[in-house]
């Protein structure tokens, strides 16, 4: 008996390891999110998943939604696209959602919303990863709004579901009948208004944000499988296996990877001065965002590093980065390392900026 319990706890310590030792979760694709440009509205918007009003038909749709990883996999079966725009008070998103199956069943507020199918926002103001907030909703309008103080893959990662966005304004409309499998619907639109004093609570400024700030964001859309069983929808089994299917994941920026938690990823929304339909900005990257791409990449092989060797390194050669380049910025950044904590320091060319990097994710 001794030795059966001896060979199991050997196993487990063998299994433990193996899943120590294996590579940092790191996106498939190249850093190449997408941008919108968000004009103004000098009217308020009434909220009633509608979108009737003038400044939304001269707002322009993002590109329709791909699937999370991006092009390495199928095109959703169904589309989806959004568009914004905003005034002193309110940053405002509609979303136009095909959908052949109308269901929904969650009416409690901050429920796990996306075990229906759903739509969500996320948005970082300051692009630190840190403090970001995710809002998901069904077709029955029902909302789930949560602060997350670190992304879930970062030691000591929280969300906070008592945060609520005060004077959050949801609405959907519905182009057929929910929960009837009887007939075949069009889909649902959404509206969205959420005050920027809100949205400020992650760093120290309330006021109105100002034109030409970049913050960023995404949307996703989660798709699950559904059966008509004693004519209801039931969430559809792989016969291989007998378990549900897993959820499709549809964003708007791609991920590149099974996970929104990696804002890094995010597309950028600029805001402009200008009314919806009375001229047009240009984006532009700014060049601190490849800056802190670069950073990313540290963080990435920092994480992959400790998890062989049991310790983080100062050596970016170690990293297999040292031939990396940033325009504007010295590279190699400096890296002070402990077995437990670093950072990484990237200076610009001048000297007058510098950003960093930790262990948790967090650029500054």
């Amino acid at each position: 008996m001794k030795r059966i319990l001896t060979a199991l706890i050997l196993i487990s310590a063998a299994l433990t390891q193996a899943q120590q030792k294996s590579a940092f979760p790191v996106p498939a694709i190249e850093f190449n999110p997408k941008h919108y440009i968000c004009y103004r509205t000098d009217a308020p918007l009434k909220i009633d998943g509608k979108m009737n009003e003038e400044a939304w038909s001269k707002a322009e749709w993002t590109g329709y939604f791909v699937d999370i990883e991006g092009s390495i996999k199928p095109a959703p079966r169904y589309k989806t696209r959004a568009k914004m725009l905003w005034d002193d008070k309110y940053l405002y998103i509609a979303a136009e959602i095909e959908e052949p199956n109308l269901s929904a069943s969650i009416k409690q507020r901050d429920a796990v919303i996306f075990r229906d199918n759903d739509f969500e926002v996320f948005i970082d103001p300051d692009g630190d990863t840190h403090k970001y907030y995710e809002l998901e909703i069904n077709a029955l309008a029902t909302a789930w709004d949560l602060m997350l103080i670190k992304p879930y893959r970062d030691e000591g990662s929280a969300a906070v579901n008592s945060w609520d966005i005060r004077g959050l304004k949801v609405a959907v409309s519905l182009q057929g009948t929910l929960n009837n499998p009887k007939d075949t619907d069009k889909g649902w639109t959404c509206e969205i208004a959420i005050p920027w004093a809100v949205l400020r609570e992650s760093y120290t400024n309330e006021s109105t944000p100002k034109p030409g700030e970049q913050w960023r964001i995404n949307f996703s859309r989660v798709e699950w499988k559904y059966d008509v069983v004693n004519g209801k929808y039931v969430k559809a089994k792989d016969p291989k296996t007998g378990q549900t299917y897993p959820e499709d994941n549809w964003v708007w920026s791609p991920q590149g990877i099974i996970n929104m938690h990696y804002p890094e990823m995010w597309g950028f929304l600029q805001l402009s001065s200008k009314k919806a339909g009375e001229g047009t900005d240009t984006f532009t990257l700014k060049p601190r965002e490849l800056a802190k791409w670069a950073l990313r990449k540290v963080y990435y092989a920092e994480h992959t590093y400790k998890n062989f060797n049991d310790t983080y390194t100062s050596d970016i050669s170690k990293l297999g980065l040292e031939n990396y380049k940033v325009e504007g910025y010295v590279w190699p950044p400096e890296i002070e390392a402990t077995k437990n904590l670093f950072m990484a320091v990237i200076k610009s060319n001048d000297g007058k900026e510098v950003i960093t990097i930790k262990q948790d994710s967090e650029v500054k």
